[in-house]
């Protein structure tokens, strides 16, 4: 994986290879669009490579929509159209030829995809962003983290306030009111970066390093834009980012490009595929801003 940041100008010298191979398991059915969203952001965030690993049969639909520069597997499934347990020596096979796996943006919470989940958790020696019914699949069973057979320090879990809510087992209320101290312990408690999404987003990293940040508005508070960030944290892992500079980067950049969005298309009137398209424009602004040596945040 490529060691420099997605900021950089890239080496004359490069291939696609050199940029991350991202595995996404994503989607089922009436949930295909957060797969595509989630891959579509991971490409457009600098991804070499994305494939998108889906139930079989979404495979035509999800074909027809996602980014052309996408690869979409499909895979075994349950009658209900979620990725079925029996998908798992695929997916383990397969995931030895990437570098980062993305999970959890519209799987379901059927048992059996959640099995699914748990056993690729613990079991696949890869960074992993772990979002929506991957958090889903691991409440109850937090102790996988500590137990997996991997020293992974590269797990990224990415709860908003609801899902953290039920993986603590506190209220929300609660939650809300004491954000950083509980989110600290958490990542302390598990060995992961965990990053709390919502109005000021936290970010952790279990040697306490703590990041809040500056970006993003109201208007993100529409379906998608988590798998959206999902997709953006995968990509800038995959370019060889630490874990918890990958995550404040990508927690960043999503909620300036949604800041980007959100003065073209107002605050109602955007939706999550809106801030994919201004991701590009985000990373101009970002890297204008380091080549400049202005050193602070950018100020819409």
């Amino acid at each position: 994986m490529a060691k420099s940041s997605v900021l950089s100008h890239r080496k004359p010298h490069t291939h696609k290879g050199d940029y991350g191979h991202i595995f996404v398991l994503a989607g089922s059915r009436g949930l295909s669009g957060a797969a595509i969203l989630c891959a579509d952001s991971a490409m457009r965030t600098g991804a070499g490579l994305v494939t998108l690993g889906i139930p079989e049969s979404l495979y035509p639909i999800v074909a027809r929509r996602v980014f052309l520069e996408v690869m979409a597997k499909p895979l075994p499934e349950t009658k209900e159209q979620a990725l079925h347990q029996s998908a798992y020596k695929k997916i383990f096979d397969f995931a030895q030829k990437t570098d980062v796996l993305a999970i959890g943006p519209g799987l379901s919470r059927n048992h059996s995809t959640q099995r699914l989940i748990l056993k690729i958790i613990s079991a696949i020696d890869k960074p992993m962003v772990i979002d929506a019914d991957g958090l889903n699949a691991l409440v109850g069973h937090l102790n996988i983290l500590r137990t997996t057979h991997y020293a992974r320090r590269m797990t990224i879990l990415t709860p908003h306030l609801g899902e953290f809510s039920r993986l603590i087992g506190k209220p929300v209320i609660e939650v809300e009111k004491n954000r950083e101290i509980l989110a600290k312990k958490f990542s302390s408690d598990y060995n992961i970066i965990l990053v709390l999404k919502g109005h000021k987003t936290v970010v952790v990293s279990p040697g306490k390093k703590v990041y809040i940040n500056t970006t993003g508005n109201p208007g993100m508070a529409t379906a998608g834009s988590g798998d959206v960030l999902t997709g953006m944290i995968a990509a800038l892992l995959a370019q060889g980012l630490h874990g918890f500079e990958a995550a404040k980067l990508g927690v960043y950049l999503h909620g300036l490009a949604g800041d980007l969005a959100a003065r073209e298309k107002t605050q109602a009137g955007m939706i999550a595929s809106d801030i994919i398209e201004k991701i590009p424009q985000a990373i101009k602004r970002i890297d204008f801003c380091r080549r400049s040596s202005v050193g602070r945040a950018i100020v819409l």
